[in-house]
């Protein structure tokens, strides 16, 4: 129990950089439809240097932070097995579930911009961009409130909180249809 601080230090690191690469992969994949729509040259030259930075940021930060923090939150388990039976950590670790499935399906959309295969269109990616942030929310106040907190508030919060991001993204569309440039 004398490393739990070091242990519990490291998968706090080590999450903050899974979602780091989680909040950007998405923003890089808009990116990277967004030149497919460009004429020639400069549709081969970004599309290149996007799959690049993409794989890059995906296979030497995300993938290993992801494994890393769940090592690291594996081992605290490990140490504290009475925390399986809270009611608090059983819904975190729901989405942490959630959190691997929408991980494992930004891999599926990188591998298919990888193979130049576009099935979603900006907007779309817009969208799926703001699925981490919800997770996220939803686990840093479970951690922090823990059994303080009223479900039924919180499940109102973040459906609050989704559509805040939904108008923001609506907001950015239209501002961005009136100025290309943003």
């Amino acid at each position: 129990m004398e490393y739990y601080n070091y242990i519990k230090a490291l998968h706090l690191i080590f999450v903050i950089t899974w979602f780091a690469g989680l909040f950007y992969i998405p923003r890089l994949f808009i990116y990277h439809i967004e030149a497919t729509e460009k004429p020639e040259p400069e549709r081969s030259f970004l599309t290149n240097q996007l799959k690049l930075m993409t794989k890059r940021l995906w296979y030497i930060i995300t993938w290993p932070s992801a494994v890393l923090a769940s090592v690291f939150a594996f081992w605290l388990l490990f140490l504290n097995p009475y925390w399986l039976r809270m009611d608090w950590m059983l819904v975190k670790l729901g989405f942490v579930f959630l959190l691997y499935l929408y991980h494992l399906k930004c891999h599926w959309i990188f591998k298919e911009l990888q193979k130049d295969i576009v099935k979603w269109t900006s907007n779309q990616m817009r969208l799926w961009n703001e699925g981490s942030t919800l997770i996220l929310f939803a686990v840093v106040f479970l951690v922090i409130v823990r059994d303080a907190v009223n479900w039924i508030y919180g499940v109102i919060g973040i459906f609050l909180l989704a559509a805040m991001l939904m108008l923001g993204i609506r907001i950015y569309k239209r501002l961005r249809s009136k100025n290309p440039e943003l």
